[in-house]
């Protein structure tokens, strides 16, 4: 579902609605773009990784580590806000608000409707967003495949690494010694697809 506005586009208008919804959303290309809601495998992966980096950002009491919903202003042409599934900010934060700016770190975990060359389109356009505005990682969290999370970075946008479910991850430049392993990461009734 997305909600349409008048032109010229007001920005702060949008922020405004976007903060009176239910669920979640992005502002892209002067619209409201309601996303579906988070199914229970992606959710319980983006609550591991998020309670992870809260760990890490207690002990290194530099930066926060975000949840699911949560909204970051930015500024593309085309693109005014993300809302990644976990995420890792070290800027601003307008506490009842937003988040100012990208975060250094985001994490999106594919949902069932995220697959197909449309999604797969969609995801590499959302990534050259993120890196656009200063991400340093993205991960692609994707719970079907043994490539379980897709690591790219900005220096090197095209060329991921993978982890694997045995493997220990990190989000290295963005949250320096930050590591956990997959399999924390995971479900209790997933299992390696075939």
């Amino acid at each position: 579902m997305t909600t349409t506005t008048d032109s010229p586009v007001n920005i702060t208008a949008l922020f405004q609605q976007l903060g009176q919804l239910e669920g979640k959303a992005e502002i892209v290309d002067g619209r409201i773009v309601v996303m579906s809601p988070t199914q229970p495998w992606p959710s319980e992966v983006a609550g591991e990784i998020y309670s992870s980096l809260r760990l890490y950002a207690r002990r290194v009491r530099i930066g926060r580590a975000v949840t699911d919903g949560a909204v970051f202003r930015v500024q593309l042409p085309h693109r005014q806000s993300f809302s990644p599934d976990a995420a890792y900010h070290t800027g601003l934060v307008r506490p009842m608000q937003y988040y100012e700016g990208a975060p250094i770190f985001a994490v999106e975990v594919r949902s069932a409707g995220d697959y197909g060359p449309r999604a797969e389109r969609l995801q590499a356009e959302k990534r050259d967003d993120y890196f656009a505005c200063g991400t340093q990682v993205v991960w692609d969290v994707d719970l079907l495949s043994r490539d379980v999370i897709r690591f790219y970075r900005a220096a090197d946008p095209t060329t991921p690494v993978v982890f694997h479910v045995d493997d220990i991850a990190h989000a290295e430049p963005a949250v320096p010694g930050w590591t956990v392993t997959v399999r924390e990461l995971l479900p209790e009734d997933w299992e390696e697809p075939g």
